[in-house]
């Protein structure tokens, strides 16, 4: 089974029903948990995925609401037993902060260990060597590096993609191209520098010829009406299934 796992699907400014947006890939080379945003260690325990089983974090980007839950994810690690180290992928400048920011934790040695992973923007890691799964990474259109992911199979026939934080962006347009299932971010009601407006999005998933678009760093509130994001999704030329991404919604891939 290969699928991912919304633990939070709200804007930097959580609602009483969305916390930060954040995800697990419970798939081939999993779990592998997206952004640390919020409480995550008690999201994976409700998601059902055990956090001291997860094969590594990637780290898409710097910005507070992506990795805020990491120094409580590692200091409950190693409380709970784990000695194994854990590791943490991301593009260079995302790791030296974080590294920064655990060093002011001084959490010592109730902070699981740590295998820094730098990642760099077009590179493909592979999962799971077995079955030939591979993530693909693109530089997104965002104020700080940040990084869209594409999860596919061998055959490149069976994808899914995350825009992770962008304005609409070619890079991660073609990177989408042809998923089964789009997961992307609809922040903002209007354009603005740095994210993606649901018509946009719908834009984006139509230009990419996907099947399935899920909107995320989603808010009611601060963006719009869920019916309203929907129309605006249609707006943008989508056809096809359209939905605002929801607190622990799976998304299977056949």
């Amino acid at each position: 089974m290969a699928r991912m796992i919304l633990l939070g699907v709200g804007t930097a400014v959580p609602d009483v029903d969305r916390d930060h947006t954040h995800m697990v890939w419970d798939g081939p080379g999993g779990p592998l948990l997206i952004d640390t945003g919020g409480s995550t260690y008690q999201r994976l325990l409700r998601a059902g995925v055990d956090p001291q089983a997860l094969r590594g974090v990637l780290l898409t980007h710097s910005h507070t609401d992506h990795i805020n839950g990491l120094p409580a994810l590692l200091f409950s690690m190693a409380l709970g037993g784990r000695t194994e180290p854990l590791p943490i992928y991301g593009l260079e400048p995302t790791l030296t902060l974080v590294e920064g920011i655990l060093g002011a934790f001084q959490l010592g040695e109730y902070a699981t260990p740590i295998s820094w992973k730098p990642v760099q923007a077009g590179e493909v890691i592979v999962l799971d060597r077995e079955t030939a799964w591979v993530m693909r990474t693109a530089l997104t259109d965002h104020p700080r590096p940040c990084l869209a992911l594409r999860f596919e199979d061998a055959a490149g026939s069976t994808a899914l993609t995350y825009s992770c934080d962008t304005a609409p962006s070619p890079e991660v347009r073609d990177l989408a191209r042809g998923s089964d299932i789009l997961i992307h971010e609809a922040t903002t009601p209007e354009p603005f520098n740095g994210h993606t407006t649901p018509r946009q999005a719908g834009e984006i998933a139509t230009q990419a010829d996907v099947a399935r678009l899920v909107l995320v760093h989603f808010s009611p509130r601060w963006t719009m009406p869920e019916e309203q994001a929907r129309a605006e999704v249609r707006a943008g030329g989508f056809t096809g299934q359209a939905e605002v991404g929801q607190e622990y919604q799976v998304l299977e891939l056949k």
